[in-house]
């Protein structure tokens, strides 16, 4: 099972345990991972789950798509490495994964 690290806007680090085949928010939901919101549930229309990707995972995690990208204006604090975390599917190559909660309170 795919290892991902949670750093939330404390600097509080977790990792977790994420099967394969979820997203990366409904792991941080499954492990009660502070500030990921997940408001609309996982349909990427709020930016409640926005997260900041580690720079040497941009790669393998890929650029958002066009709605993905639209509902990120949404954002608070949008940077380049932002991603919307209901849309990146978990995998084992994504084990390691490390996101930062974006401050989703705004």
């Amino acid at each position: 099972m795919p290892k991902i690290t949670y750093i939330d806007v404390n600097g509080n680090e977790r990792t977790c345990d994420v099967p394969s085949g979820i997203s990366v928010m409904e792991g941080a939901i499954q492990n009660g991972i502070e500030g990921i919101l997940a408001i609309c549930g996982g349909s990427c229309a709020c930016s409640t789950c926005h997260a900041y990707v580690d720079e040497r995972w941009m790669d393998a995690v890929g650029k958002p798509d066009e709605i993905e990208d639209s509902t990120l204006e949404l954002a608070v604090e949008r940077r380049p490495n932002s991603r919307l975390t209901c849309q990146i599917e978990v995998s084992d190559a994504l084990d390691g994964l490390v996101v930062r909660v974006a401050n989703n309170d705004g």
